[in-house]
């Protein structure tokens, strides 16, 4: 069995059991009258999830975790979509490995799924990628054991792959049947003013908001907008068109990096639910 082992434990969050349950809990203490607990309710498709350290990022990555804990639904496979920071790979890969191992223990991978996708399959993208790990021990925290990951790695980030990962992930399910959640993994805007940030974030929220992957793209490329996953977000826009009548999202959370470390140049993180409306 082939199990890739944490990069980043110790680092973008802690690196034992103890210390992570210590700090989540710490989280959902802050957090937990700031989450709409509602959003449990709904038929949910996928969310943005911020990937930074947890002591920036999670504030505002708790409130999807929180959520999806208080969920009634079981979801088999969690679909993990992250930007390619490291240039390894190729311009979309299928993570190749049976199981992530993380302080909290292994997390298997959904083999006959990522299989299922007809997409290139390797272990490079993931070797020293941090924006699809941070992700497991939050779902770890707020799981049973029993859910599998397919994490998918995108370096090519514009429409036309969006849609296209979107549509084997959608054509593979149609043969699997899992009962499916997407996170696009991307962090905001990078290293400017609060003021600043947001007013760019705005941008690219606007676009969201519309559901409008090339205009989110025209958006972000023409601004300059240093929105490190637009790709991972583009294909829960459109996974999200290809599988609901009618879907919708919404902010859960909104803040940056001043928040924890005070600065004139932060990083903005934003939690966006996408659900049936």
């Amino acid at each position: 069995m082939r199990v890739r082992t944490p990069k980043v434990a110790g680092a973008f969050y802690p690196g034992t059991e103890n210390e992570i349950n210590s700090l989540v809990r710490r989280i959902i203490d802050a957090e937990t009258e700031k989450i709409d607990y509602s959003y449990a309710r709904k038929d949910i498709i996928g969310c943005v999830v911020p990937h930074a350290g947890y002591i920036y990022s999670g504030y505002e990555a708790m409130h999807f975790f929180e959520i999806i804990k208080r969920s009634s639904v079981k979801y088999d496979t969690f679909i993990i979509i992250n930007p390619n920071h490291t240039g390894y790979g190729e311009h979309i890969e299928v993570d190749s490995n049976d199981a992530w191992d993380t302080p909290l223990g292994n997390v298997p991978v959904d083999t006959d799924f990522a299989r299922q996708l007809d997409l290139p399959r390797s272990d490079r993208a993931q070797m020293q990628e941090h924006s699809a790990e941070v992700m497991l021990p939050l779902l770890q925290e707020s799981l049973p054991e029993g859910f599998r990951i397919v994490p998918i790695s995108m370096l090519r980030q514009n429409p036309i792959t969006a849609m296209e990962v979107a549509e084997k992930i959608r054509d593979a399910n149609k043969v699997l049947k899992r009962k499916l959640m997407i996170i696009a993994s991307s962090d905001f805007t990078h290293f400017e003013s609060p003021v600043d940030g947001e007013m760019k974030d705005d941008l690219v929220l606007e676009q969201i908001e519309k559901q409008d992957s090339e205009k989110l793209y025209d958006t972000v490329i023409q601004n300059r907008i240093s929105v490190c996953g637009y790709g991972p977000i583009m294909t829960l826009i459109e996974y999200g068109k290809l599988v609901a009548d009618k879907p919708a999202s919404t902010i859960l959370a909104r803040g940056h990096s001043g928040k924890t470390k005070p600065s004139a140049s932060v990083v903005d993180y934003i939690t966006i639910l996408f659900y049936h409306d």
